[in-house]
């Protein structure tokens, strides 16, 4: 490991670290705009040059510098300081200096770095120049005068997103940022060029215009849109959330978000249901809670009752109306409400055992009926990386564009227990192989997956290959609790009273029982229930999520639910008094305790192992797959159909609409 002196103060760096990267070991703030730790170096901006010695007597770019032994760096000499203050000068030669109705004002670098690292004042004259508005989609809004050209977003399509659709033309003074045609972009995590982008470039178009980031009250919780558990923060005013940016956690998201989990919180005050509402010939009528309560009470059903528990619901709801039907004595809970049966058993089985960021570690990979780029995003863009380490990958399934190339065996389930020689072969070499199985293969192929384990020998001393996604953020959670009926849903349909916990995926024409809603919007759900309870969304609630690799997370409330919502646990421990089978707890510390002592794994935050002990199956894989479970990506959920940015961003960019942009 190379030593290196950065103004006097002697230190030990990685091998292969860079000049800019031993500063900051070192506690020295170096400024730039193009370099970013997750991203190639471009050596754009020269913002971060330093002194060094044995060297050139000029100043040189830290970012693209290799540390070496003995050096000697400087970060505060003259030279130094008189480089940084010429190079600002030039960057804002052309910049508009509209601060002011600019929507990156407050958290901007160049803001920052011109009062730090500035003149003060500038010696150019000379008239700025004016750069064309681009169009990149619904989600990012450019105004392209202020571009540095540091080519952040030009290095993250191509290296992260996978989507090689912004890029510059022309040369010199002329040179500009644009996408390919000047079209949409079509990834689905484009969003992120705007946290990427330096100055006021790149902006949010859905949230022009809203807030400044003063004006936000900041809430840390975890998204719901997949199973990943993306970290992220809320920001609100009032009662309102206006915006929704990644936290940093390099086990589950780095600092990435998807545009569904970032722009999907426009939906959080649409079609909500704010008051309880009960059918009366037909119709549903509102109701207050005692009202609503008392018709739930006169249903004479027993302990004929079951909980079907949605995609988005946290566990202290699940264990809430899990204890209120064993009150009743019923034990019939399923989360899968699409209708997948597979056995769980041993949960290590339906578990993504590697976990996210062992992904890049894999050296061979085979996905089997999973489109990862919609199903999980954030665990794509993992492969994308095991790839460029020199991982060999192939699929099982429909082709379709993932954002790199793989070889595709074919669409036949069957397949899993004649693997190609090709495979055999790059698998055999392997020393970290893993299979990922989506939610298309698991009916047929669980047992047929599972048999993959001993042929291509996934399981290896501390590494387990073998990795199921999910798409449903409450899936692993509802499993740890229970909610899991051997044949499916289809076990809980001839119950007499069904209570849907934000169920809207559901066939409800197959529930011939008296159906009660406790959910957050006006969807399919409520549509057909008897008895609707308004119910609070993931931003207004205090909950714990497990993710699809058994990372138990805990999220905060960040506004209040509207009108005469409550939080979901609160309403079943009002309706456990009014049934007379009263909930034993009164707060949500007394009811997390409860759970915890049921479920220990739940206790705290923190990557649960689950012990490898897969069941015996039928080993042969059975079924062609037509298609992936998800066919939209933008509207998965009852959040996202209430959100116009996500309907937007599905008919422009699924769908194939134009929309016509007004000039500003």
């Amino acid at each position: 490991m190379p030593k290196v002196k950065v103004d006097g103060v002697e230190i030990e760096v990685p091998q292969g670290a860079t000049v800019l990267q031993a500063c900051e070991l070192a506690g020295k703030e170096i400024p730039r705009f193009c370099y970013h730790e997750r991203l190639s170096i471009a050596g754009n901006c020269r913002m971060c040059l330093v002194e060094v010695k044995p060297g050139p007597p000029k100043p040189q770019a830290s970012c693209a510098l290799p540390a070496a032994d003995n050096q000697e760096i400087f970060t505060t000499t003259p030279m130094v300081k008189h480089a940084r203050e010429g190079m600002m000068e030039f960057l804002l030669i052309n910049h508009p200096l509209d601060c002011p109705i600019c929507d990156q004002g407050g958290e901007c670098d160049l803001q920052d770095q011109s009062i730090a690292y500035g003149r003060g004042h500038s010696r150019f004259g000379e008239n700025k120049r004016a750069v064309t508005e681009k169009y990149m989609g619904p989600i990012v809004k450019t105004i392209m005068t202020r571009c540095i050209q540091c080519t952040r977003c030009v290095r993250f399509a191509e290296e992260v997103a996978g989507v090689e659709e912004i890029g510059a033309i022309y040369r010199g003074e002329n040179m500009q940022i644009t996408s390919y045609l000047e079209e949409a972009v079509t990834s689905e995590l484009s969003g992120n060029v705007v946290d990427l982008c330096p100055v006021g470039a790149l902006t949010s178009k859905p949230y022009a215009y809203e807030a400044r980031p003063w004006e936000l009250k900041k809430t840390l919780t975890i998204d719901v849109m997949d199973a990943v558990g993306t970290n992220i923060r809320l920001d609100s005013r009032g009662r309102q959330v206006l915006r929704c940016v990644p936290r940093i956690n390099d086990d589950v998201n780095e600092e990435w978000a998807t545009d569904k989990t970032r722009h999907v919180v426009d939906g959080l005050v649409r079609r909500r249901l704010d008051k309880p509402y009960i059918r009366k010939d037909g119709k549903l009528v509102a109701a207050t809670w005692d009202e609503a309560f008392a018709a739930i009470k006169a249903v004479d059903v027993g302990d004929s009752v079951a909980v079907v528990a949605g995609d988005l619901v946290d566990c202290e709801t699940m264990y809430a109306a899990k204890t209120f039907a064993r009150g009743l004595g019923s034990s019939m809970l399923e989360g899968r409400q699409t209708g997948m049966a597979y056995d769980t058993s041993n949960l290590a089985a339906v578990n993504f055992n590697t976990t996210i960021a062992g992904v890049e570690e894999a050296d061979a990979i085979l996905l089997v009926g999973t489109n990862l780029r919609w199903e999980a995003p954030l665990v794509n863009t993992r492969v994308r990386k095991a790839i460029k380490k020199g991982a060999k990958v192939f699929g099982i399934g429909p082709e379709t564009d993932l954002t790199y190339k793989l070889d595709w065996i074919g669409d036949d389930l069957a397949l899993l227990g004649d693997l190609p020689e090709v495979l055999t072969e790059a698998f055999g070499k392997a020393e970290r192989p893993m299979v990922i199985v989506g939610g298309g293969a698991l009916k047929g192929g669980h047992g047929a997956a599972l048999k993959l384990v001993e042929t291509l020998g996934l399981v290896k001393g501390d590494w387990n290959g073998f990795n199921v996604v999910h798409m449903a953020a409450s899936r692993m959670g509802g499993l740890m609790l229970g909610y899991a009926q051997s044949g499916g849903i289809a076990d809980v349909m001839g119950a007499k009273l069904g209570f849907f916990l934000g169920a809207d995926e559901v066939d409800y024409t197959k529930f011939a029982g008296f159906k009660e809603f406790v959910g957050h919007h006006g969807d399919v759900g409520a549509h057909h229930a008897d008895v609707v309870l308004p119910g609070a969304t993931y931003a207004e609630k205090s909950g714990t999520w497990v993710n699809l690799e058994g990372r138990v997370q805990r999220g905060e409330r960040a506004v209040f639910p509207p009108g005469d919502a409550r939080e979901d646990w609160t309403i079943f421990r009002a309706l456990s008094e009014v049934v007379g089978e009263t909930l034993p707890f009164d707060s949500l510390a007394g009811l997390r305790e409860a759970m915890a002592s049921e479920v220990p794994a739940l206790r705290e935050p923190g990557l649960v192992r689950f012990d490898w002990n897969p069941p015996s199956l039928d080993a042969k894989g059975d079924g062609v797959l037509a298609g992936y479970p998800i066919k939209d990506f933008y509207l998965t959920n009852a959040i996202c159909r209430a959100s116009p940015t996500m309907q937007r961003c599905s008919a422009e960019l699924i769908h194939g609409e134009d929309f016509a942009e007004a000039a500003e």
